[in-house]
């Protein structure tokens, strides 16, 4: 629920696969489901990666063997990740004759137009090189046993950064996400959080380490 001390979320699997999609046996039960029972079940899941996407921690997921399918969904709504040499990622749905809908506006938005269309109409797993240059993971290591020392590293980094600055970065980005005004409405709504992160008392404290040639009070090796 965004509780102010947490800081950081890290996501892994637990055995082979980090997350190897929905129960194919319980998605074709649905069958016998009303639409509108489906669309209830979706919006649960949907209700997930919203939060996940829109969380104001920062999110860190590592991914072992396989992601499909909502599996790849769920890893493209956090801030960081990480794979190893064996990771394969697919929108995997295409296969069994459905759509990676729900999924979709989050992968959209971690890998633009095209490549959601051509991952989601080919539906074939990607390799941990191939998802690192299209961007749907962050950081590639050997094995999972690596998992924890690239984990603590990115966790460093983050608390040396402002956590209202990492906060509000997030939700910075998800205003543009969202926008709906003109374009004019949007540059001085930037201009009205610039002035109120430098006049914070975050911003102050960042400002005034920097100048003093200190660390920042929320700085991790304090």
């Amino acid at each position: 629920n965004g509780e102010p001390y947490l800081r950081v979320i890290a996501l892994t699997g637990d055995g082979k696969h980090f997350c190897a999609g929905a129960d194919i046996s319980w998605m074709q039960a649905s069958g016998a489901q009303t639409s509108e029972q489906n669309r209830n079940d979706a919006a649960r899941l949907d209700r997930l990666f919203n939060s996940l996407w829109s969380h104001p921690c920062f999110t860190i997921g590592a991914v072992q063997g396989v992601a499909l399918g909502g599996g790849a969904g769920l890893i493209a709504c956090l801030d960081h990740v990480i794979g190893e040499s064996r990771t394969k990622i697919a929108l995997s749905e295409g296969k069994l004759g459905i759509l990676p809908a729900v999924i979709g506006p989050y992968v959209y938005r971690r890998l633009g137009s095209a490549q959601t269309r051509r991952l989601a109409m080919l539906a074939k797993r990607i390799g941990v090189e191939e998802a690192l240059r299209l961007g749907m993971i962050d950081e590639r290591v050997e094995s999972p046993e690596q998992f924890s020392e690239a984990i603590q590293g990115v966790v460093t980094e983050v608390l040396t950064t402002g956590p209202s600055a990492v906060a509000e970065a997030k939700h910075l980005v998800l205003q543009f996400d969202r926008w709906k005004g003109s374009d004019e409405e949007l540059r001085q709504w930037t201009l009205d959080k610039t002035s109120e992160m430098r006049g914070s008392s975050e911003g102050q404290e960042g400002l005034s380490s920097f100048i003093e040639r200190r660390p920042p009070a929320w700085n991790s090796e304090d």
